[in-house]
């Protein structure tokens, strides 16, 4: 995996939206956090453009994105929210000079399009915090992203949950939010989990439908050959008038608890305040065991 240079005071970071429109005035407590930081921010042109649910049509998200990417004074793309649309642009990109000159691609969610994309591409992203969510952001989530953009050294140990799976594990982490996950599979940026450790989180589905996409995962193969998985947040999970059976938790422990494999449960990362940062395409090793359970990034 190909690792971007890591930012440095005085980097311009460029903020865009890929995904969902966002023409509300709320941005200056991002700007304020990266310049805190010592860098400079670019707001993209898809910032305030209304097309109905979108920041603009499919090609005027992809081409603010293009020109972010072709910029080279530009060290790192934070996408300032999610929602649906990333997808519908994700053809129209050209990564050629990405490739030559990489930067940081930041986002969760939805966003989760792009870190398939450029795992499939062989190049490192952060999972993270996205502009819109500072303001609820802990400051945990929020020191974890500055770590993660300036390639300090990210480590995470949490208290034992009852239902994890102990073990120990070393490998490459990928992932994101189940629902894109499921719905890459069978294109060029479907996810690959062979040998890897995989992160899940997701916002707002059917219980039926976690367990519906959990399944295709199964049968395509993307779980038979993990070496480990992470469960972040599943926030504002829906059930029927007639219930599932089973919460969103015990949906993914029924499918993956042959898979002998260890499992945290509850990592604090997704659609909640505490969402703190992870890089995908990392290596990472895992440990869960009675005590605690540690996450550290090579």
């Amino acid at each position: 995996m190909i690792t971007p240079p890591y930012l440095q005071k005085g980097d311009t970071v460029a903020i865009v939206s890929t995904a969902r429109k966002n023409i509300e005035d709320n941005l200056k407590p991002a700007i304020d956090l990266l310049e805190n930081w010592g860098l400079k921010v670019k707001i993209g042109k898809t910032i305030g453009l209304d097309h109905f649910q979108l920041a603009g049509t499919d090609e005027e998200r992809a081409a603010d994105f293009q020109e972010q990417i072709d910029n080279p004074n530009i060290k790192a793309i934070w996408c300032v929210r999610g929602g649906y649309g990333t997808v519908r642009m994700i053809d129209l990109l050209d990564f050629t000079q990405f490739k030559q000159n990489p930067k940081w691609i930041v986002g969760f969610s939805d966003v989760t399009v792009l870190h398939s994309q450029l795992n499939r591409m062989g190049f490192e992203s952060v999972h993270g915090i996205m502009p819109v969510s500072v303001p609820r952001a802990t400051d945990e989530a929020k020191d974890s992203f500055c770590k993660a953009l300036f390639g300090e050294h990210l480590e995470y140990t949490l208290a034992c949950d009852a239902i994890n799976h102990k073990g120990k594990a070393t490998g490459e982490l990928v992932g994101g939010n189940l629902s894109i996950l499921y719905s890459l599979l069978g294109s060029e940026s479907a996810i690959d989990c062979h040998d890897k450790i995989l992160f899940l989180e997701d916002l707002d589905e059917y219980l039926y439908h976690v367990d519906r996409m959990l399944m295709n995962l199964k049968r395509n193969g993307c779980l038979t050959s993990l070496k480990g998985i992470i469960v972040g947040a599943m926030t504002k999970m829906n059930d029927n008038d007639i219930p599932w059976g089973k919460n969103a938790l015990e949906i993914i422990e029924d499918i993956t608890k042959d898979l002998k494999i260890p499992v945290i449960y509850n990592f604090p990362a997704g659609h909640i305040q505490d969402n703190r940062s992870l890089i995908f395409g990392r290596q990472v090793s895992m440990e869960v065991n009675d005590q605690e359970s540690k996450l550290i990034f090579k």
